[in-house]
């Protein structure tokens, strides 16, 4: 059996620096190739074997990212996941999932215990209790502490960092104009309470698209939900709040639903009242998971391609973890690194189904 060496070892026996073999073995372009291809050609004959451990505490790098999320269950943030996963493997990084389960003090734990050395950057969603507090000191001295965060989904114009959203606003606006377009007159929209970012973008857009209908929006057409309704042990409630609404709102013939669930239980409650979908009442939802595709009918939802939104984050991240990294070689100031901040706008896509005609 060959005998294991270091990077000691190696620069020794072949009478260079170990900063050249380390450069070597990392294919830097820096080094000759013909120094290269001899240092490789040694280290592989011998076996040698980089101790990734050592190199992660001497270069402070885990090759790991932190994903934080609010909840696992929801379909949009397992497909998140799946596309940061998807080019971190690619680019050679783990990731590490957090959950903040809407929880501020979690949020913060999280954040606290995975920036010890952990990872070596975050991507996150806001919990929307912190969206609520409007705290946002973790974040700002997470940043501070040279760990780099990409925000998707819900974001803040608060924090200077790198930034994933979809287009809320349009993606509202191209719903409720459908459901306009096939004769809606009296559409009923149902929403979060406006501190959550996504939800205010949204409402926004289904007036904008009343206001080009030339349809009146009606205040009383308008239901604003507690996030605590979409808890499991909640949903009763959920379902009497928007019961309790149609029978308020008889006129009702189309409903805009700013996430899946409030549609797919509006939709329950409608086939409970009697009413025949989607010739009495159309529905479209935002979010296409799995309770759209399945529900009783399916449901015609806003897709926020929510792969594609965690690929694009994990590019901007370790493509800004390694800009770092650049500029510490070439002594950038920490200035003129910020300066390039970038937000990425996915678009959306109205996918139709049986909900609507």
């Amino acid at each position: 059996m060959k005998r294991k060496v270091t990077l000691k070892q190696i620069a020794k026996e072949l009478d260079v620096s170990i900063s050249t073999v380390s450069r070597a073995l990392s294919n830097s372009k820096e080094i000759g190739e013909e120094t290269r291809q001899k240092i490789q050609a040694f280290a592989k004959f011998y076996n040698y074997k980089p101790n990734n451990i050592a190199l992660s505490l001497k270069n402070r790098k885990t090759k790991t990212i932190g994903i934080l999320i609010p909840e696992i269950v929801h379909h949009f943030f397992s497909t998140v996941i799946r596309g940061i996963e998807i080019v971190a493997n690619q680019r050679g990084y783990n990731v590490i999932i957090g959950l903040s389960n809407e929880s501020f003090s979690k949020e913060v734990i999280n954040m606290e215990m995975l920036a010890n050395g952990s990872i070596d950057g975050f991507i996150l969603s806001i919990s929307k209790e912190t969206l609520l507090h409007q705290d946002y000191h973790h974040f700002k001295e997470t940043i501070s502490e040279g760990i780099p965060i990409v925000m998707f989904d819900r974001v803040i114009n608060e924090i200077d960092c790198d930034k994933v959203i979809v287009d809320d606003f349009k993606g509202s606006v191209n719903a409720v104009r459908k459901l306009i377009s096939t004769g809606c007159k009296n559409i009923a929209l149902i929403t979060t309470m406006d501190y959550v970012s996504v939800g205010k973008l949204r409402t926004q857009g289904y007036l904008q698209a009343l206001e080009e209908g030339k349809i009146h929006a009606n205040s009383s057409l308008i239901l604003k939900l507690d996030d605590s309704l979409a808890l499991e042990e909640h949903l009763d409630i959920l379902e009497s709040e928007i019961e309790q609404f149609f029978k308020n709102n008889k006129i009702i013939d189309g409903v805009f639903a700013v996430n899946e669930l409030y549609a797919v239980t509006a939709m329950k409650v409608a086939r409970k009242l009697n009413f025949n979908i989607p010739e009495d009442i159309q529905f479209i939802g935002f979010t296409d998971g799995v309770l759209s595709k399945h529900a009783r009918p399916s449901l015609t939802t806003v897709s926020q391609h929510g792969q594609i939104m965690g690929e694009q984050a994990a590019h901007l991240l370790i493509d800004r973890l390694e800009l770092d990294d650049e500029a510490e070689d070439l002594e950038y100031s920490e200035q003129e690194q910020d300066m390039n901040f970038k937000t990425v706008v996915i678009e959306t896509e109205l996918i139709e189904r049986d909900s609507t005609k």
